[in-house]
């Protein structure tokens, strides 16, 4: 068993031990601020195990929001139409559409097509730094649609299959490949904490496959902020932000346009600064690739014409995409008082497109006289995660009727004294960078934002930057294999050696954190 392997099992079984005896410390336990709330001290008790549960992942993390609930409703902290009440939360359905147009697009292998369609565009060419900007840009545009893990790893085949062109490989390994279907691939020898190919790169510095490798899962997590529902805690810190923010006295509702004019500048600024370190920490050492135009163009032209189901898909994606911005943009040319924009408002939450775009797939032609998707096929989405967000909402939605999160706010107020509004933002966002290296973005969420909320307000300031901050700062955490499914992935390629990933993720961090402060603080305006 490798290390990494048994450090895992040690996280699990501590998390196994540990829980229990957390909850039963802090329900045993005498606090003067909850000696007058007792609900929202048994609420505390089964938080204080489910957050361990999550970060140790002893159990499957959505079995443990369902637990949680149900301890929840046996304590009764609440009764169970409460507890259970925001798994049906308009949001959730928001997923449900979302995941099924991912699959369908997963299906029809629209996302490849898109990708090497990028990658042969002749202003791309040969050009190591040009293949490297696209390949990054391709990624982190469809990161923003369908799962970050998901782009990451139809990418990483993509990034391996333009790696494999680069390498001083027999000329018969070709030749087998074409004549038995088969790809050959390398032998891997160890190397310290990690495996490299036996075979070497002649063409290119060996440092241009790490950065290759590090741009496929650093784009894909950066692209995911682009919109609500690139990455699972967007979607969940805007739950956080409705239930617990008001604007001029209503909930705070952000729509999918107003969100994007905060992610999307994010993306672009960080996305930047990613491709400028990575192009230049690890060069390729050649002004031009060869063959790898030529090899990406014969992959491309292997996938035929544009297939019933490919054309389908695309049409129920642009169906939810028009809806989605439809609110902001009958803003933009009619004001938020005219009637077109409260019907859109009232008429076409996110949940709605999403369901509609999702719809057309089972009603659009696909293949073979079939529909676009099926309903087996849409049944194999992760209701896991559907049920770990409902699990969440559903702590953060309980926190705030038992006054649980008030409570925590007060108490860790005193951390920042004097701290302003400027310096809860830096804080919340900071915070939620730190959690996210430690453990799943997902659950980050889950348990940053809403105290990050509940402390504005016992301060007195606006939670409504720092809530949006703590939410993009969830999203970041880049420096380790187990920070995020993406880098896990691009680390069992054996071409990313620890201490790059580390030192280059540490980077991106602290400009992650630099850039989402500045843009919160500049932008946050445009969605009040």
């Amino acid at each position: 068993m490798s290390l990494e392997s048994r450090m895992d099992l040690l996280r699990r079984r501590t998390g196994l031990v540990l829980a229990p005896l957390l909850f039963a410390f802090v329900l045993s336990a005498n606090s003067e601020s909850l000696a007058d709330k007792p609900t929202a001290h048994r609420l505390a008790a089964v938080m204080a195990a489910v957050v361990v549960l999550w970060v140790t992942e002893a159990i499957p993390m959505a079995l443990t929001a369902l637990l949680g609930a149900t301890a929840c409703v046996v304590l009764q902290v609440a009764p169970a139409k409460n507890v259970f009440a925001p798994f049906a939360d308009q949001l959730m359905f928001l997923f449900i559409g979302s995941f099924m147009l991912a699959r369908a697009i997963e299906l029809h292998g629209l996302d490849r097509r898109l990708a090497l369609s990028v990658l042969t565009l002749k202003a791309v060419g040969g050009s190591p730094s040009r293949v490297l900007f696209a390949f990054g840009a391709t990624t982190a545009f469809i990161s923003a649609w369908i799962s970050n893990t998901a782009t990451t790893a139809m990418m990483f085949a993509i990034g391996l299959s333009i790696l494999k062109v680069l390498r001083n490989e027999e000329r018969g390994t070709e030749n087998e490949e074409r004549r038995t279907g088969m790809t050959a691939q390398p032998e891997l020898i160890p190397h310290s904490s990690f495996s490299v190919p036996r075979t070497s790169f002649q063409q290119i510095d060996p440092r241009y496959a790490t950065g290759l490798m590090l741009m496929t899962s650093f784009a894909a997590s950066i692209g995911g902020l682009a919109t609500p529902i690139g990455t699972p805690p967007n979607v969940i810190g805007l739950n956080f932000i409705r239930q617990q923010v008001t604007i001029n006295g209503a909930p705070a509702e952000i729509t999918f346009f107003e969100w994007c004019l905060i992610g999307v500048p994010v993306v672009v600024v960080l996305f930047l600064f990613l491709f400028a370190y990575l192009n230049w920490l690890c060069p390729a050492g050649v002004r031009e690739l060869a063959g790898g135009r030529e090899y990406l163009e014969r992959q491309r032209q292997q996938l035929g014409p544009w297939t019933r189901g490919q054309l389908s898909t695309l049409v129920a994606f642009l169906v939810m995409v028009v809806l989605w911005i439809a609110p902001g943009v009958v803003a933009l040319g009619w004001g938020e008082t005219s009637d077109a924009y409260k019907w859109c408002k009232l008429s076409l939450p996110e949940a709605v497109p999403a369901l509609l775009g999702a719809g057309l797939l089972f009603l659009l032609p696909g293949e073979r006289g079939r529909p676009a998707l099926t309903w087996p096929e849409a049944t194999q989405i992760d209701w896991g995660v559907v049920l770990l967000y409902g699990g969440g909402f559903a702590f953060g939605m309980l926190a705030q009727e038992t006054e649980l999160a008030n409570v925590i706010g007060k108490n860790m107020i005193t951390l920042l004294p004097n701290a302003g509004s400027f310096g809860f933002l830096v804080a919340a966002t900071l915070v939620a960078t730190l959690v996210s290296e430690a453990t799943s973005n997902t659950a980050s969420a889950n348990i940053v934002v809403p105290v990050v909320i509940s402390m504005a307000l016992a301060a007195g300031v606006d939670p409504l930057e720092p809530a949006l901050g703590a939410t993009f700062g969830c999203s970041l955490g880049f420096m380790l294999p187990v920070s995020t499914p993406c880098n896990a992935i691009v680390y069992g390629s054996g071409m990313v050696p620890l201490g790059r990933m580390i030192r280059y993720g540490v980077l991106l961090d602290i400009a992650g954190t630099v850039v989402i402060v500045a843009a919160v603080k500049t932008l946050s305006a445009l969605v009040r």
